[in-house]
């Protein structure tokens, strides 16, 4: 599977996934069409499938214009996304399958930024709208901390190290930069960021990232760090130190960030 990203609106990114084997074609998230029909028009394809992986306005701000333009496609999202997703079709469960062309893959549930927000797994690659960041996480707005932290932690969590994190807006560069404000001897992630200032003054992206590299960078991925748990202790004496209440804290002063 040929995975093209596609800049959209500010800082959003959407992905035409490409069967190689059908030319049929698949999009996560379009925020809006006119660049994803570009890219459908660049690489000649056939799109049949619409991935949204929650429903905010820029994540599927394109459906309307896609629907129109490309009559019989798929619509995927969570079940609990009825009536939120335009024109939504596949209504899916935790760990339900999808398929177009010949590529296979499922989604996981993780709710925390919104409560239908899920996750497309496929083969080495996994693409997680606005639940996983590099070196972040989506606020908090439907969801818990805790629910947040077992769908980082747990959910996508469970992936191979190895696996392509392919995630929903170009935050890289501040989420970098609040990972060493929270944990400032982090020396992999003082490295990621002088890496990725480079690669964006370049005009590349950061998409994707890895498993790895955000277990090794991601503040909401190492809630049992030392220095995290020191610095959530001088900002809230009282917090027991569990890793939810460590991501709550994180979460809090990422919003204010």
């Amino acid at each position: 599977m040929e995975v093209i990203p596609i800049p959209c609106l500010k800082d959003n990114y959407a992905y035409l996934l490409i069967c190689r084997e059908t030319r049929e074609a698949a999009v996560v998230d379009p925020s809006e069409a006119a660049p994803v029909m570009q890219a459908i028009e660049e690489h000649q394809v056939q799109l049949t499938a619409i991935l949204n992986t929650h429903h905010h306005w820029d994540h599927v701000g394109g459906n309307e214009a896609l629907h129109q333009a490309f009559p019989g496609v798929r619509i995927f999202g969570h079940a609990s996304d009825q009536g939120r997703i335009p024109h939504q079709t596949d209504f899916l469960n935790e760990g339900e399958a999808l398929q177009f062309g010949e590529q296979h893959g499922q989604i996981t549930h993780n709710p925390g930024h919104t409560s239908g927000a899920i996750s497309y797994i496929f083969p080495e690659s996994v693409f997680t709208g606005d639940t996983l960041f590099a070196a972040g996480c989506g606020r908090l707005f439907e969801g818990t901390a805790e629910q947040m932290h077992r769908s980082l932690n747990k959910q996508i969590g469970s992936l191979p190290d190895s696996t392509k994190v392919y995630f929903g807006h170009e935050y890289t560069l501040r989420n970098l930069e609040f990972s060493l404000q929270v944990e400032p001897g982090n020396t992999t992630a003082r490295r990621k960021l002088e890496d990725m200032r480079k690669l964006r003054e370049s005009g590349e992206f950061s998409t994707p990232s890895t498993l790895r590299s955000e277990r090794e960078t991601n503040p909401f991925m190492r809630c049992s760090s030392p220095e995290i748990r020191e610095t959530v202790k001088r900002q809230d004496p009282h917090n027991d130190l569990t890793e939810v209440s460590v991501l709550r804290v994180l979460r809090q002063l990422k919003d204010e960030f």
